[in-house]
Protein backbone atom coordinates (compact mmCIF):
# COMPACT_ATOMS: atom_id res chain seq x y z
CA UNK A 1 0.00 0.00 0.00
CA UNK A 2 1.46 3.23 -1.03
CA UNK A 3 1.76 6.51 1.45
CA UNK A 4 -1.03 8.40 1.66
CA UNK A 5 -0.53 12.69 0.89
CA UNK A 6 -0.92 14.10 5.01
CA UNK A 7 -2.20 17.83 3.87
CA UNK A 8 -3.29 20.36 6.89
CA UNK A 9 -6.11 22.75 5.55
CA UNK A 10 -5.72 26.24 6.50
CA UNK A 11 -8.62 28.13 5.63
CA UNK A 12 -11.37 30.53 7.55
CA UNK A 13 -14.18 29.57 5.79
CA UNK A 14 -15.68 26.43 7.77
CA UNK A 15 -17.77 25.28 5.05
CA UNK A 16 -14.53 25.33 3.07
CA UNK A 17 -12.87 23.06 5.59
CA UNK A 18 -15.51 21.01 5.68
CA UNK A 19 -15.69 20.63 1.73
CA UNK A 20 -12.18 19.73 1.56
CA UNK A 21 -12.51 17.69 4.42
CA UNK A 22 -15.23 15.69 2.50
CA UNK A 23 -13.22 15.60 -0.74
CA UNK A 24 -10.28 14.12 0.29
CA UNK A 25 -12.16 11.38 2.15
CA UNK A 26 -13.51 10.44 -0.80
CA UNK A 27 -9.58 9.42 -2.37
CA UNK A 28 -7.49 6.45 -0.76
CA UNK A 29 -4.33 8.71 -1.27
CA UNK A 30 -5.27 11.34 0.55
CA UNK A 31 -6.14 12.06 4.58
CA UNK A 32 -6.70 15.45 6.43
CA UNK A 33 -4.31 15.50 9.15
CA UNK A 34 -4.79 18.86 10.74
CA UNK A 35 -7.35 22.15 10.35
CA UNK A 36 -7.39 25.39 11.31
CA UNK A 37 -8.74 28.70 10.27
CA UNK A 38 -6.45 30.81 11.58
CA UNK A 39 -3.12 32.01 10.17
CA UNK A 40 -1.39 32.45 13.39
CA UNK A 41 -2.03 28.58 14.23
CA UNK A 42 -0.58 27.91 11.31
CA UNK A 43 2.95 27.69 11.28
CA UNK A 44 2.40 26.10 14.88
CA UNK A 45 0.09 23.27 13.21
CA UNK A 46 2.06 22.37 10.40
CA UNK A 47 4.98 22.10 13.00
CA UNK A 48 3.44 19.71 15.15
CA UNK A 49 1.61 16.96 12.45
CA UNK A 50 4.54 17.69 9.90
CA UNK A 51 2.17 17.38 7.03
CA UNK A 52 3.39 16.91 2.88
CA UNK A 53 1.27 19.43 1.61
CA UNK A 54 -0.72 22.69 3.44
CA UNK A 55 -3.68 23.62 1.73
CA UNK A 56 -4.07 27.31 2.48
CA UNK A 57 -6.21 30.31 1.92
CA UNK A 58 -4.95 33.78 0.56
CA UNK A 59 -7.14 35.78 2.64
CA UNK A 60 -7.39 34.43 6.61
CA UNK A 61 -9.52 36.46 9.18
CA UNK A 62 -6.13 37.06 11.44
CA UNK A 63 -3.13 37.15 8.76
CA UNK A 64 -2.65 37.62 5.20
CA UNK A 65 -2.24 33.58 3.68
CA UNK A 66 0.51 35.01 1.18
CA UNK A 67 2.67 36.42 4.30
CA UNK A 68 1.60 32.86 5.90
CA UNK A 69 3.04 30.93 2.50
CA UNK A 70 6.06 32.84 2.39
CA UNK A 71 6.79 31.65 6.09
CA UNK A 72 6.03 28.14 5.84
CA UNK A 73 8.65 28.02 2.46
CA UNK A 74 11.42 29.56 4.46
CA UNK A 75 10.90 27.43 6.61
CA UNK A 76 10.56 24.42 4.90
CA UNK A 77 11.64 23.81 1.47
CA UNK A 78 10.30 20.68 0.66
CA UNK A 79 6.75 21.24 2.09
CA UNK A 80 3.77 21.32 -0.87
CA UNK A 81 1.97 24.55 -0.41
CA UNK A 82 -1.24 25.25 -2.39
CA UNK A 83 -3.08 28.15 -2.50
CA UNK A 84 -6.63 27.77 -2.21
CA UNK A 85 -8.27 31.56 -3.65
CA UNK A 86 -10.87 33.64 -3.95
CA UNK A 87 -9.13 36.15 -5.74
CA UNK A 88 -7.98 35.30 -9.18
CA UNK A 89 -6.10 38.16 -9.89
CA UNK A 90 -2.64 38.34 -11.71
CA UNK A 91 -0.73 40.28 -8.95
CA UNK A 92 -1.63 37.48 -6.53
CA UNK A 93 -1.04 34.61 -8.86
CA UNK A 94 2.75 35.95 -9.61
CA UNK A 95 3.02 36.98 -5.65
CA UNK A 96 1.99 33.26 -5.30
CA UNK A 97 5.14 32.14 -7.97
CA UNK A 98 7.66 34.64 -6.17
CA UNK A 99 6.80 33.43 -2.89
CA UNK A 100 7.49 29.36 -4.30
CA UNK A 101 4.09 27.86 -3.51
CA UNK A 102 3.60 24.40 -5.42
CA UNK A 103 0.11 25.34 -6.94
CA UNK A 104 -2.47 28.47 -6.69
CA UNK A 105 -5.87 26.86 -7.19
CA UNK A 106 -8.78 28.76 -7.31
CA UNK A 107 -11.93 28.27 -5.18
CA UNK A 108 -14.28 27.94 -8.02
CA UNK A 109 -12.17 25.33 -9.83
CA UNK A 110 -13.17 22.11 -10.55
CA UNK A 111 -12.90 19.27 -8.06
CA UNK A 112 -10.19 17.49 -10.14
CA UNK A 113 -8.04 20.53 -10.64
CA UNK A 114 -8.23 20.83 -6.70
CA UNK A 115 -7.13 17.23 -6.42
CA UNK A 116 -4.07 17.66 -8.98
CA UNK A 117 -2.87 20.62 -7.57
CA UNK A 118 -3.01 18.58 -3.99
CA UNK A 119 -1.07 15.75 -5.72
CA UNK A 120 1.23 17.96 -7.73
CA UNK A 121 2.82 19.51 -4.72
CA UNK A 122 3.00 16.40 -3.39
CA UNK A 123 5.36 15.33 -5.42
CA UNK A 124 6.91 18.15 -6.90
CA UNK A 125 7.26 21.10 -4.19
CA UNK A 126 9.31 23.34 -5.95
CA UNK A 127 7.62 23.73 -9.44
CA UNK A 128 4.64 25.82 -10.09
CA UNK A 129 1.28 24.56 -11.32
CA UNK A 130 -1.53 27.30 -11.95
CA UNK A 131 -4.20 27.09 -14.57
CA UNK A 132 -3.87 30.69 -16.68
CA UNK A 133 -0.61 31.07 -15.82
CA UNK A 134 0.20 31.11 -19.92
CA UNK A 135 -2.06 33.77 -20.47
CA UNK A 136 -1.25 35.41 -17.06
CA UNK A 137 2.02 35.94 -18.76
CA UNK A 138 0.78 37.08 -22.03
CA UNK A 139 -1.44 39.61 -20.25
CA UNK A 140 1.86 40.82 -18.33
CA UNK A 141 3.66 40.80 -21.46
CA UNK A 142 1.22 43.11 -23.63
CA UNK A 143 0.38 46.17 -21.07
CA UNK A 144 1.65 49.06 -21.99
CA UNK A 145 3.26 50.97 -19.14
CA UNK A 146 1.46 53.79 -17.28
CA UNK A 147 3.33 57.22 -18.10
CA UNK A 148 5.23 58.46 -15.46
CA UNK A 149 4.75 62.17 -15.19
CA UNK A 150 7.10 64.37 -13.02
CA UNK A 151 5.51 66.28 -10.02
CA UNK A 152 5.63 69.79 -12.21
CA UNK A 153 3.80 67.90 -14.93
CA UNK A 154 1.40 66.83 -12.70
CA UNK A 155 0.81 69.87 -11.56
CA UNK A 156 0.10 71.68 -14.77
CA UNK A 157 -1.82 68.72 -15.78
CA UNK A 158 -4.28 69.20 -12.83
CA UNK A 159 -4.15 72.94 -13.66
CA UNK A 160 -5.30 72.31 -17.39
CA UNK A 161 -8.42 70.04 -15.78
CA UNK A 162 -9.26 73.46 -13.78
CA UNK A 163 -9.59 75.50 -17.25
CA UNK A 164 -6.38 76.63 -17.05
CA UNK A 165 -4.82 78.54 -20.12
CA UNK A 166 -1.09 78.72 -20.96
CA UNK A 167 -0.66 82.21 -19.81
CA UNK A 168 -2.64 81.46 -16.40
CA UNK A 169 -0.46 78.23 -15.98
CA UNK A 170 2.55 80.37 -15.71
CA UNK A 171 1.21 82.93 -13.64
CA UNK A 172 0.30 80.11 -11.52
CA UNK A 173 3.62 78.38 -10.91
CA UNK A 174 5.66 81.91 -11.36
CA UNK A 175 7.76 80.27 -14.85
CA UNK A 176 7.82 82.01 -17.71
CA UNK A 177 5.11 81.97 -20.72
CA UNK A 178 7.26 79.59 -22.91
CA UNK A 179 8.16 77.36 -19.56
CA UNK A 180 4.41 76.42 -19.35
CA UNK A 181 4.17 75.86 -22.80
CA UNK A 182 7.16 73.67 -22.72
CA UNK A 183 5.89 72.25 -19.69
CA UNK A 184 2.01 71.34 -21.18
CA UNK A 185 4.00 70.17 -24.11
CA UNK A 186 5.68 67.42 -22.55
CA UNK A 187 2.59 66.39 -20.86
CA UNK A 188 0.90 66.01 -24.74
CA UNK A 189 4.21 63.72 -25.09
CA UNK A 190 4.23 61.60 -22.47
CA UNK A 191 0.47 60.58 -22.70
CA UNK A 192 0.26 60.33 -25.93
CA UNK A 193 -2.43 63.38 -26.91
CA UNK A 194 -2.50 66.01 -29.01
CA UNK A 195 -4.91 68.67 -27.32
CA UNK A 196 -6.59 69.42 -23.75
CA UNK A 197 -9.81 66.90 -23.92
CA UNK A 198 -7.34 64.22 -24.90
CA UNK A 199 -5.08 65.05 -21.92
CA UNK A 200 -8.01 65.18 -19.71
CA UNK A 201 -9.10 62.02 -20.05
CA UNK A 202 -5.63 60.67 -19.67
CA UNK A 203 -5.39 62.18 -16.50
CA UNK A 204 -8.67 60.93 -15.20
CA UNK A 205 -7.77 57.41 -16.30
CA UNK A 206 -4.18 58.18 -14.24
CA UNK A 207 -6.34 59.08 -11.37
CA UNK A 208 -4.41 62.41 -11.85
CA UNK A 209 -7.46 64.64 -11.89
CA UNK A 210 -10.81 63.73 -10.63
CA UNK A 211 -14.30 62.70 -12.64
CA UNK A 212 -15.66 65.80 -11.74
CA UNK A 213 -12.87 68.25 -12.31
CA UNK A 214 -12.18 66.94 -15.59
CA UNK A 215 -15.83 66.80 -16.69
CA UNK A 216 -16.06 70.90 -15.64
CA UNK A 217 -13.10 71.66 -17.77
CA UNK A 218 -13.87 69.03 -20.78
CA UNK A 219 -17.47 70.96 -21.18
CA UNK A 220 -15.79 74.44 -20.51
CA UNK A 221 -13.47 73.08 -23.15
CA UNK A 222 -16.45 72.67 -25.83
Amino acid sequence: MTNRIRIVVVDGHTLTRFGLLGLVSGQADIEIVGDTGLGAEAVELVESVKPDVVVLDTVLPDADGLRIARELRDRYAGLGIVLLTSNGADDTLFRALEIGVSAFVSKTAPIAEVLAGIRHAAVASGSFLASGLGQAYARRKSAVPAPVLSPREAEVLVLLGQGLSVPAIAGRMFVSHSTAKTYVARVYEKLGVSNRAQALMAGLRLGVIRKELASTALKSAQ
